[in-house]
């Protein structure tokens, strides 16, 4: 049965603007300058340089109707002086000296480069050239080749329409593992550390280390050393040297290249945010040197102004002709305005969290750390929660300690035995202290970690000091222990 029903809802829209504002609030300042180089290819409403004249004011969403009359719409009215959008806040931008106008970037050969360069220094045939090269397209950014010869042999024919057999793949990638740096091409761990061994002088304590990677790995890697020692007949002194030789090997050899170029500029650190303390006195600014100024191009507002010059000749071509640089401009205010938002909301908010941390941006100890969760500044900023966990996101600032994640800031907090609120950083901090201070030959445990910090005036049970730790990437206390 078919009923009509009137029926009231009160629903929020967002407005293109606002969905802008909430998108660009989330981008780090490496991500930011992409995003306008992007918008500066795809919108020819929005140009790159400082406003020379008053920009136009924004207006309420228009339309243009398809037959003859348009009285909305007043060209004139669209085109009326305003404010500049000062989106870059020039006021409290950079620091006085301006010496953080460039961000170095690391360049130069890859991983994959440098192993492609040595290529050309083997006798080899135009056929295992190829299949050199094939290989080393296989091995990760870490070194290791952790595809099977039979795979490759499978996928080249299919892939570069190259001939091959097992036998011969077998006798490449030994060839590749000659190559630098030692290590490379293998296929785990106790491959790689082995022929790194294997390149070193031969010596007493090279040879057991060779052994004992070959014949006790697993016992090596639990740190089992008294089944070592029994096993290789070694006494402490020849065990410690033995151990001395395994560390300073590399177990990634790759990533002293750290991956290729792309990845490199992806995983470069670019500060949002610089913090200078002249004398205590604490100062945030944006770090927007590479954000270049963005204006409405010229030429969109003079055809607006030809089109308000001729009302009396408007023809269906040129309405559409108007609407969509009116689109086009919209857009481009659109963009400005959300640039300026996104840097206003950033720098009130990095000045609310420096203000409730103080004392550590003066310090640098996180002893001084206060708890803070994302309400804390909420309140103090008058944002909702949500804004302040998408500028804390993926946002760095750089003090005088070094770079940290604007969320480095955030932590719970427990209560002492004085009753005193306290933050787990700060417990974090006393944790690792006692870590690194132990004897290393009887590591603490869990348990006597907790007593430890109990004795400190924290009450915190063994479950919690195993999650803090693992937090810290701090392994269990078997994994620390050393000769």
């Amino acid at each position: 049965m078919l009923r009509q029903q009137l029926q009231q809802k009160l629903q929020q829209k967002l407005s293109p603007a606002q969905i802008q504002v909430i998108k660009m609030l989330e981008v780090p300042t490496l991500e930011l300058e992409e995003r306008i180089r992007q918008e500066l290819e795809e919108n020819p409403a929005l140009e790159e340089g400082a406003e020379s004249e008053k920009e136009t004011e924004e207006m309420d969403d228009l339309s243009i109707d398809d037959g003859g009359n348009n009285d909305d719409f007043d060209p004139e009215e669209y085109m009326a002086d305003d404010d500049i959008p000062d989106y870059k806040l020039k006021a409290n931008n950079t620091s006085k000296d301006d010496k953080y106008e460039d961000i170095p970037f690391s360049v130069g050969m890859t991983f994959h480069e440098f192993l492609e360069d040595q290529v050309g220094l083997l006798k080899v045939t135009e056929q295992e050239r190829l299949l050199i090269e094939y290989v080393i397209g296989n091995i990760d950014d870490e070194g290791y080749l952790r595809r099977t010869p039979e795979a490759m042999v499978d996928d080249i024919v299919f892939q570069a329409g190259v001939q091959t057999t097992d036998e011969e793949m077998y006798r490449i990638i030994e060839l590749v593992r000659q190559l630098d740096p030692a290590g490379v091409g293998a296929s785990n761990l106790q491959e790689c550390l082995l022929f790194q061994l294997k390149r070193k002088e031969t010596c007493t304590s090279v040879e057991l280390a060779i052994r004992l990677i070959k014949e006790y790995f697993e016992e090596f890697s639990k740190k089992h050393y008294d089944k070592i020692q029994r096993g290789l007949e070694m006494d402490d002194k020849m065990l410690k040297k033995v151990m001395n030789e395994i560390i300073h090997l590399n177990p990634k050899p790759g990533n002293a290249w750290g991956g290729n170029i792309l990845e490199k500029s992806m995983t470069t650190i670019v500060p949002d945010f610089i913090l200078e303390n002249d004398e205590g006195q604490l100062s945030v600014s944006l770090n927007n040197s590479n954000v270049p100024e963005l204006r409405v191009n010229s030429t969109y507002n003079d055809m607006f102004q030809d089109y308000a010059g001729n009302k009396q000749n408007q023809s269906r071509e040129m309405k559409d002709a108007v609407m969509f640089v009116k689109q086009k401009i919209d857009s481009a205010r659109w963009f400005i305005d959300a640039i300026k938002q996104r840097q206003q909301t950033l720098l009130t908010t990095m000045i609310a969290i420096v203000n409730f941390q103080r004392q550590f941006f003066i310090e640098g100890d996180d002893t001084y750390m206060k708890p803070m969760i994302l309400k804390d500044i909420a309140d103090r900023t008058g944002y909702d929660i949500s804004t302040i966990s998408r500028v804390s996101n993926s946002k760095y600032i750089q003090t005088e300690f070094g770079i940290f994640p604007v969320k480095y800031f955030f932590s719970e907090s427990m209560t002492n035995d004085s009753g005193e609120e306290v933050s787990t950083r700060e417990i974090k901090k006393i944790l690792q202290d006692c870590i690194d201070a132990e004897e290393k030959r009887k590591p603490l445990n869990d348990e006597t970690l907790a007593e430890v910090l109990k004795t400190k005036g924290y009450i915190v049970a063994r479950r919690t000091v195993a999650k803090y730790r693992e937090q810290l990437n701090i392994p269990v206390a078997r994994m620390r222990k050393e000769i």
